[in-house]
């Protein structure tokens, strides 16, 4: 039948009247690209393979999967020692898949039948128009909710089982439901399907190429490739904003940023960001560059870069990264600029390092920190979020055991971790993208900075996990650093505590109950969106909002709801509080023309090191 070159074939949708369309490929180059696809999955194997016959496999997703296993053996258990609860659960799935039978069956007799269960409209896998017009795929559609449904309801339901158990069980459940989603596989996918007939399995074929490469970079783990890795060049097209590494030692390195305006605040800005990744999240480009908008608002901006660790910073610990990191980076300031007293910004753990450093520092009655801000960061970890189902004295012990042998927690683990948060988003979109499309993801900073992955010290990563995660003892006044007990409540300096309201990572409410551990002023603002876009929002793109509600007290679901919610980026509402504490301006200050000459331009050497 004649189309437009630009309509894609359909499926035939299964009305009586409607004649099957024939997507029939050429059958002499589908099998030429069947028997490329099997030289493909020999090379595929072959890089699974390697690490095995050298003894350098990653036993990671073995115990990934024991863990697993063992929490939903738990659930299973609490079911099956109630045969009535059983028949209970099972007759509620019946019906269910009772009802859709009977709907496919009227569809089938060109009958009109309202849909059993619908996918939620945020839900992108099941956008294309045949998984709801083609009945055969409505019912493998209908199917799958259906029972992933049910398995999330019977983990809620369970009785007798602790809430740690229970979580562990949400995220275990999630993943099993995200890795069977008919979506996933062609001969359940109409996109798929449609695509690998008019492309005679060719998009097959360079999706096993990718796929072989693709485990040959993990090592033998699949690293999926969410951007183009070869688009962007640290320093070159990403990181750009001009300044000088003044200072260096083991862990870090401090940047000085260049100048853009004649007069500067007189008070200094550092920045401390995390270690997990690297520090140019806050310097993408110049559109999404908070560092760059900074200095054009006339701060002088230091920041740190960590190092991407390996065996020699094996014992490297947070005490460490707080004396080598936060507190020789206030002297090198000093020595750049004479001055003693500066406002900080901690991003992430980056802010729960500097949250520790505040408590300490106030013990010691340092006073060379006169404001802080935080982005996204926990200091009281009762309700940490879905990073927590990583954490319980099990996992912390086999985390411990493989770091003794290295000095360093791997990349590719917590970068593993993160993307199992949002595993449809993170993970299979781009595996049905590249393995089953056969297309290469596209060029896309944010991505290629996720992808872009550090280590972690043995000595600083057990001691985060159990002192935060496991025992929460920054919030109960038991963390110790140095000999010193660290109160929270002794801080006293003015805190701006940011939130993203969609976070998973460190969720707006336990935010706000670490707003509530401080012992001076806190403003605590949330902003729309999640970890990063809700912290890079450049004024610029007039993107999300953020509220405003003074400080957190009482409960966060009360606060939220009387906030003030106002359009676009929160970064000039936080300027003019920093502003407002310290106005006075002085000539702006060059990099190296201080005590400190400069070392090498900006963004340095550590932050190119991959792990």
């Amino acid at each position: 039948m004649n189309r437009p070159k630009d309509d894609k074939p359909r499926l035939d949708a299964g009305s009586p009247d409607a004649a099957p369309e024939t997507l029939a490929p050429d059958f002499d180059q589908f099998t030429q690209n069947m028997g490329r696809l099997v030289e493909e999955y020999g090379k595929v194997t072959a890089a699974y393979l390697k690490p095995i016959e050298r003894g350098e496999a990653n036993t990671g997703p073995t115990e990934e999967v024991s863990e697993m296993v063992k929490t939903l053996g738990r659930v299973a258990e609490r079911w099956v020692s109630d045969p009535r609860k059983i028949m209970e659960a099972q007759a509620s799935i019946t019906a269910d898949f009772l009802n859709l039978w009977s709907a496919t069956l009227k569809r089938v007799s060109g009958e009109a039948a309202e849909p059993v269960a619908q996918p939620d409209k945020r839900d992108a896998r099941f956008n294309d128009p045949d998984w709801s017009a083609h009945p055969m795929f409505d019912f493998v559609k209908q199917a799958y909710l259906i029972g992933s449904r049910w398995a999330e309801d019977m983990v809620e339901r369970t009785e007798d089982i602790d809430p740690h158990t229970r979580e562990k069980a949400r995220f275990y459940v999630k993943q099993i439901a995200g890795a069977l989603s008919p979506s996933n596989f062609v001969a359940t996918n109409p996109e798929l399907l449609r695509e690998t007939l008019r492309q005679n399995g060719d998009n097959l074929v360079r999706g096993m190429k990718m796929l072989a490469e693709d485990i040959e970079a993990g090592k033998g783990e699949l690293k999926i490739r969410q951007s183009d890795a070869h688009a962007f060049e640290v320093g070159v097209n990403i990181a750009t904003t001009p300044g000088k590494v003044i200072f260096r030692n083991e862990i870090m390195e401090l940047i000085q940023y260049a100048p853009a305006t004649e007069q500067v605040l007189k008070r200094p800005l550092l920045i401390v960001p995390p270690w997990i990744n690297k520090f140019y999240i806050l310097d993408l480009n110049a559109e999404k560059s908070f560092i760059r908008w900074c200095v054009s608002q006339g701060l002088t901006v230091f920041c740190i870069s960590w190092v991407n660790p390996d065996e020699r910073h094996a014992s490297k610990d947070f005490e460490s990264y707080m004396r080598e990191g936060v507190f020789a980076a206030l002297d090198a300031i000093e020595q750049a600029t004479g001055e003693k007293r500066v406002t900080t910004i901690g991003y992430c753990v980056g802010g729960t390092l500097l949250g520790v450093s505040l408590a300490y520092m106030a013990a010691a009655k340092d006073k060379r920190i006169d404001s802080a801000t935080f982005f996204t960061t926990q200091v009281d970890f009762s309700k940490a979020g879905e990073l927590s189902v990583f954490v319980d004295e099990d996992q912390i012990r086999a985390v411990e055991e493989k770091m003794a042998k290295s000095g360093y927690l791997d990349g590719s683990r917590m970068a593993g971790a993160f993307n199992m948060l949002r595993p449809n988003d993170l993970i299979w979109s781009y595996a049905i993208n590249n393995y089953l499309k056969g297309k290469a993801p596209t060029a896309f900073d944010l991505l290629y900075w996720n992808a872009d992955s550090t280590r972690m010290p043995a000595a600083n990563h057990s001691f985060y996990l159990r002192n935060c995660y496991l025992e929460n003892k920054l919030s109960k006044g038991e963390m110790r650093i140095g000999g010193t007990t660290l109160d929270l409540k002794k801080v006293t300096i003015p805190i701006y505590n940011l939130a993203a309201r969609e976070d998973h990572i460190a969720p707006a409410p336990s935010v706000f109950l670490g707003s509530q551990c401080f012992g001076g002023p806190v403003d605590y603002v949330v902003a729309g969106s999640g970890h990063i876009a809700g912290v890079v929002n450049p004024p610029a793109k007039v993107k999300y909002q953020y509220w405003t509600g003074g400080a957190a007290l009482g409960r966060y679901e009360d606060w939220i709801a009387a906030a003030a919610e106002h359009p676009g980026s929160w970064w000039p509402h936080w300027f003019a509080w920093i502003e407002a504490q310290a106005p006075k301006r002085v000539p702006a200050r060059q990099p190296g023309d201080g005590k400190l000459e400069a070392l090498g331009e900006a963004p340095g050497t550590y932050v190119k090191m991959k792990a």
